[in-house]
């Protein structure tokens, strides 16, 4: 959960998320190395005296700033490459839940199971209790198991939509007549907060996303008593 003047990420809560972080931090001290470089050279040429004109024209020079930052591009390249595949990698996942966007509230209908869905709205203002956030509380939660790959299916009923869990590392767009689907294995149990991250109407900020992970057998007693209340 974010909180005020925090400046970096949320604490991860899959893999996918903790492999972001680490290209983040390996992209920013690219970039931290870079702009000291930058800056040291043009200190360096304001207030230098004297004009060598080796610096001036050299061929060498002109190959090392050519090729140095080819390097720096694959360095940057390669991991977000290896990253971009294991978002779509999707291998068995033991849960499917299907999460459709509608003006303004999301409906979940966890496939696996014959009759488990249920429409998600936010909690009003006046209803929350102490320990809940504004405009980032449901009145119920997409519960899923810890330690399980789980897939998402998301679209929309009617206008674009954008189902963003930040903890997860997961932003998909839901799309009405198209079926985007996202994967990811949460590590350890919680409550993990989004919201839909397209401008979609008036309420666009009344859509709170809440996963609720837990360990498996309170999934399974928790589904079971969906299902014995529908």
């Amino acid at each position: 959960m974010a909180h005020p003047t925090q400046l970096g990420f949320q604490d991860a809560a899959s893999p996918l998320m903790e492999e972001l972080l680490h290209f983040h931090d390996h992209a920013l001290m690219i970039v931290i190395l870079i702009s000291t470089m930058v800056l040291y050279i043009i200190v360096a040429m304001v207030t230098a005296k004297f004009t060598d004109k080796l610096v001036l024209d050299s061929q060498e020079i002109e190959i090392i700033w050519t090729v140095l930052p080819a390097i720096i591009l694959i360095l940057i390249a390669f991991p977000s490459l290896r990253i971009l595949y294991l978002m779509d990698e999707i291998n068995d996942p033991h849960l499917t839940i299907k999460a459709i966007g509608h003006q303004w509230y999301w409906s979940y209908e966890y496939t696996d199971y014959e009759d488990l869905g249920f429409d998600s709205y936010m909690t009003p203002t006046q209803d929350l209790t102490p320990g809940q956030f504004r405009l980032l509380e449901a009145d119920h939660r997409m519960v899923t198991p810890v330690e399980s790959p789980i897939r998402v299916l998301i679209s929309a009923e009617d206008v674009l939509h954008s189902w963003a869990i930040p903890a997860l590392g997961v932003k998909v767009d839901a799309v009405p007549g198209r079926l985007n689907q996202t994967t990811f294995i949460i590590s350890r149990p919680g409550v993990f907060f989004g919201q839909c991250s397209e401008i979609c109407g008036a309420n666009h900020s009344s859509m709170p996303i809440v996963v609720e992970a837990v360990p498996l057998q309170h999934f399974e007693n928790w589904s079971s008593l969906m299902i014995e209340e529908a």
